[in-house]
């Protein structure tokens, strides 16, 4: 949209004539306009762009209804001079009337009726969830609410005394507690979906129940918005509307649509004039545009003070400054107006600081002496008189082991390869044990080797690399892209790494498609600027070719030759190369492990790729050549917290979690198959100039589907993959795909992880109930890698079958379709996954055995043992206090609430640790009780019974018992009485050093 045009438009037309909706193309116009309607003080309200088939399942656009319903709430509350700024795909859906956007204010000291509230919410689309972490969500616990409204900042906690409102407070969604002591007097609370009444909110279910439209769930977040009736209204006929540019292929598209979900008469008339008084700039330098314009009135439009302080502005006391976000550079005839402001950037991925524990009844946990059973739930047993909260665990045989809550810190829950399901073991059986020691054997052998790999890297001098700031500044200006706060933060890392003198080896994590490869080349970028060679090493030649392309084109304008070298190079070129590489003529060369044996005159970086996907020969090769030169590996897998403890004196880590600006998420759909689905999905794709993956897990029945497709497209260019197909040829043919010969690629789920085809942005997933969710959300994250949004069906055999945990696994998938959501959803699955890549040899045998998080444990055990940094191995702590102490259920209801804060006490390491857990807990749940406080105490007295080697603190009658692991005479301390106040007074006046033993 010309931004010149709608300036001249709101300066030369009355206020009372304006429009009040003004329609564009897409949601770079809207912000084009939103940028000059800001600054003539009109306050524009944009609606996000949603390009929607009739009837289309709206969960997977969750965030984005979310948005538009809330700025149109905003735009019918405002009062001053106004505008509303709109996609026209946006406008052709079915929008709200003014009246379906109610609010409701809660104010302290107020008197509540807490059900009324509940129905309320309930009819206003929020979800009732046991934690709040995103709008539109609420949860009740008691006399505590939380709840987040959609539009504001932060999420509340309500606090109630009986039914008088005691106190409001923002809180912080990742670790759920208040922000700091910020009270509020009132919140006003705005509906998730509508503000309906009982009648209304009836009317729209059932017609939603009823609806002819397919999806996952008929309810109203899939389908409310297309059954509003009289609910709704046509914006574009009841507003005044004017065209801010030429609509007319987005008009052909619309009624292109089989249902045309706009009338042609809706359609605005009229459009903006052209400008006649005022022009855009291309604005390169605001110098020398205002000393080329020195009779002009000059406007500064910048974010922020600090923006136009941090500037090279020249002249700055004869400028204006406006203080508002935007950008807008325009010269008219007594003015110029320029903008300070860059686009802006994505927001970090954010990583759940609360990861919670997934640990549900009937899955598979490790204990570290008993070995692998399953997990039934939490029980309350009375043992001695006291009542204590125990976790039931099942071995062989139905034998049940109940562990104390206090020493939950032994269990793990199992996960291997996903599919993989292992065995019980047998209670009270030494099996286990022997396993672990073999295990441990294994252990110590790879650890060994990290460490005197990293202990011979560190007796090295590094080889210093330094690059002249000025030339780095202007090749990092060349990526033809603006870089991420997070690839700047790593090649700050990286750069101060190679000329500090030491050896780097460092390990670069990031999701596919987040611009690793651009960090990377700063570093071979330093090598040659300092006359040193460089090598990219990468598992396949695929990945080698698209990295050589890649390198080619970023290093050309600085006449730096990349090489290539794989399997595909004609002999007599590679021996070629392979000459001017040891003759020191080629400075950067890219390749396979056909690189492996190359010799280098002066090689100084090696850069490696997805290095757990080499096998055990070329990894020993690799060591081999990146033992005297700077090291570089990346990976696309997250890097596991233990594991990441464990190798972080031996490796450097650097993270990139932020997504690249143009990159889109993935529209996830949950719907049951059909083969229409089917070939409606691959034809639209095919429509956009686009190509499809289809993965069907079975390698026996692949050629069958392989020819139901043919059938449903015959002209459909299509090829199969799976394991089956050899190397070779899955290469030639994945080759042939990247080059577009192929509509779609039909496979297993082989699809490399990898590579990236940015042409290919549709996923359709057949029987996905059968994977993880870890494996699914890595699976659509093959697409939407370009600038095109990605789209990913995953296909269910019959919906109505389901077991409800899979249905769970796919709602959350269908509801978290925005960037970065696998930090919300599979975090845990996916670290650990990651956890197997990075030690070396893929030791699945003894990962299926007992599982990953403890084989993790054990390796960071084995890591610090062997660098000298082990403490005492740690000693556990037996807790037989004669005491009811347990975390109430009636003050925390939810047992996977009370067993994930369970699992934090029992880990953790400082008294001030359990206290900030105590804290926690009365911001969450409301006072403690006495059994809760109880507890609490018990995990203070856990802590400073393992500071002081104490094995066992226990009580009987009136008397307390202190065991110590050297074998030193027991303590035994009288207590005033053996209430529980008295035996937990006694305990920690011991412990303390205040209480002395009799």
């Amino acid at each position: 949209m010309n931004q010149a045009d709608f300036y001249e438009y709101l300066l030369s037309t009355p206020a009372k004539e304006r429009a009040e909706l003004l329609v564009v193309r897409d949601d770079k116009s809207a912000e084009r306009a939103e940028a000059v309607a800001r600054y003539r003080a009109v306050r524009p309200f944009v609606l996000p762009q949603l390009r929607l088939s009739p009837g289309e399942d709206l969960r997977s656009y969750g965030p984005e209804i979310r948005e538009l319903l809330a700025e149109l709430a905003a735009y019918h509350r405002y009062e001053g001079e106004k505008l509303l700024i709109a996609p026209l795909h946006t406008l052709s859906l079915p929008l709200p009337r003014p009246e379906t956007f109610g609010t409701l204010r809660l104010e302290f000291g107020e008197t509540l009726d807490l059900e009324a509230l509940k129905d309320r919410l309930y009819r206003w689309g929020y979800h009732f969830v046991d934690l709040v972490s995103e709008a539109g969500e609420v949860s009740v616990r008691g006399d505590i609410i939380d709840i987040f409204s959609p539009g504001a900042e932060h999420p509340w906690r309500i606090s109630l005394f009986d039914e008088e409102i005691e106190s409001i407070h923002p809180f912080d969604p990742d670790t759920q507690k208040r922000r700091g002591d910020e009270e509020l007097e009132a919140v006003t609370l705005h509906p998730a979906f509508l503000a309906l009444e009982s009648e209304e909110f009836e009317a729209l279910k059932e017609r939603v129940e009823q609806s002819p439209y397919e999806s996952f769930v008929k309810d109203i977040d899939s389908l409310g918005l297309w059954h509003l009736e009289e609910l709704g209204m046509d914006y574009l006929q009841e507003f005044r509307a004017i065209a801010g540019e030429d609509l007319g292929e987005e008009l052909e598209e619309l009624y292109s649509l089989t249902t045309p979900l706009i009338p042609r008469s809706s359609y605005p008339t009229s459009r903006l004039p052209a400008a006649k008084m005022w022009r855009e700039l291309e604005v390169a330098d605001v110098n020398k545009l205002i000393e080329a314009h020195p009779d002009k009135k000059v406007t500064i439009v910048a974010r922020s003070e600090s923006l136009v302080r941090g500037s090279q502005l020249v002249q700055m006391e004869r400028l204006n400054y406006v203080y508002q976000e935007g950008i807008l550079n325009l010269m008219g005839p007594d003015e110029l107006i320029l903008s300070l402001n860059k686009p802006v950037k994505r927001k970090r991925v954010k990583r759940p600081s609360l990861v919670l524990d997934e640990m549900r009844p009937g899955e598979y946990v490790v204990h570290e002496t008993h070995g692998v059973g399953i997990f039934k739930g939490i029980e309350k047993r009375e043992v001695l008189g006291a009542t204590r909260e125990f976790v039931v665990v099942q071995y062989q045989g139905e034998d049940t082991l109940l562990v104390p809550v206090e020493n939950l810190e032994v269990i793990d829950r199992y996960i291997a390869d996903s599919g993989t399901l292992p065995a019980l073991d047998r209670l009270g059986k030494a099996s286990f044990k022997r396993l672990k020691g073999k295990v441990r054997e294994k252990l110590f052998a790879i650890a060994s080797q990290i460490i005197n790999i990293s202990a011979q890297r560190l007796l090295q001098r590094g080889i210093p690399l330094k690059v002249d700031p000025a030339e780095h500044a202007l090749f990092l200006s060349q990526a033809g892209f603006e870089h991420t706060e997070d690839q700047m933060e790593a090649i700050r890392q990286i750069m101060e790494e190679l000329s500090g003198g030491g050896m780097m080896d460092r390990l670069l994590s990031a999701d596919v498609g987040f611009g690793k490869t651009e960090v990377a080349m700063n570093a071979i970028f330093a090598a040659v600027r300092n006359g040193y060679q460089a090598m990219m090493v990468v598992p396949t030649t695929l990945l080698s070719a698209q990295h050589y392309r890649s390198l080619k084109e970023r290093f050309a304008p600085w006449e730096i030759e990349v090489a290539q070298l794989d399997r595909y190079t004609p002999a007599k070129q590679k021996r070629e190369i392979l000459r001017r590489l040891e003759e020191g003529e080629l400075k950067v060369v890219v390749g396979t492990h056909a690189l492996l044996g190359a010799k280098f005159k002066n090689l100084a970086l090696v850069v490696v790729d997805e290095e757990h996907k080499f096998g055990v020969k070329q990894k020993e090769a690799l060591k081999e050549m990146a033992l005297n030169v700077h090291l570089l590996s990346m990976s696309a897998t997250p890097i596991p917290r233990s594991l990441n403890m464990a190798l972080s004196k031996i490796k450097s880590f650097s993270e990139i979690l932020t997504p690249p600006t143009e990159r889109v998420g993935v529209r996830t759909f949950v719907k049951s198959f059909d083969p229409k689905i089917v070939k409606e999905a691959i034809l639209r794709e095919r429509r956009r100039g686009g190509q499809t993956f289809y993965v069907y897990n079975s390698i026996a029945g692949i050629e069958e589907k392989a020819k139901q497709l043919r059938e449903l497209i015959p002209d459909l260019r299509m090829t199969v993959l799976h394991s089956k197909v050899t190397a070779a040829q899955t290469e030639k043919e994945m080759m042939k795909f990247e080059a577009g010969e192929y509509d779609l690629l039909l496979s297993t789920t082989i699809v490399e992880s990898g590579i990236h085809l940015p042409n290919a942005n549709t996923m359709i997933v057949d029987g996905a109930e059968n994977f993880g969710i870890a494996d699914l959300h890595q699976l659509r994250g093959r697409v939407g890698r370009g600038g095109k949004e990605g789209y990913c069906y995953l296909l269910v055999e019959d919906k109505e079958r389901l077991p409800e945990n899979a249905r769970r696994r796919l709602l959350a998938l269908e509801s978290h379709s925005e960037l970065g959501s696998g930090a919300v959803l599979a975090f845990h699955d996916l670290e650990i996954r990651g956890g197997g890549n990075l030690i070396g040899e893929a030791q699945s045998g003894h990962i299926k055995q007992i599982g990953y998080s403890l084989y993790l444990r054990m390796l960071e055990d084995a890591i610090k043992e062997l660098s000298g940094r082990k403490e005492e191995s740690e000693k556990g702590v037996d807790l037989n206090l004669q005491i009811d102490a347990y975390l109430s259920d009636e003050l925390i209801s939810e047992a996977r609430l009370r067993l994930e804060l369970y699992r934090r006490l029992a880990q953790a390491e400082s008294v001030a640790e359990v206290y900030e857990i105590e804290e926690e807990i009365v911001d969450r749940f409301g006072k403690p009780d006495e059994v809760t406080r109880q507890f609490i105490e018990t995990m203070a007295i856990k802590v400073l019974a393992k500071e002081r080697g104490i094995s066992k603190v226990s009580s009987y009658e009136d008397r307390v018992f202190f065991e110590f692991h050297d074998g030193r005479d027991r303590v035994i301390l009288k207590a005033p009485s053996k209430d529980d106040d008295d035996i937990l007074a006694t305990a920690m006046g011991y412990l303390k050093g205040t209480r002395n033993e009799e």
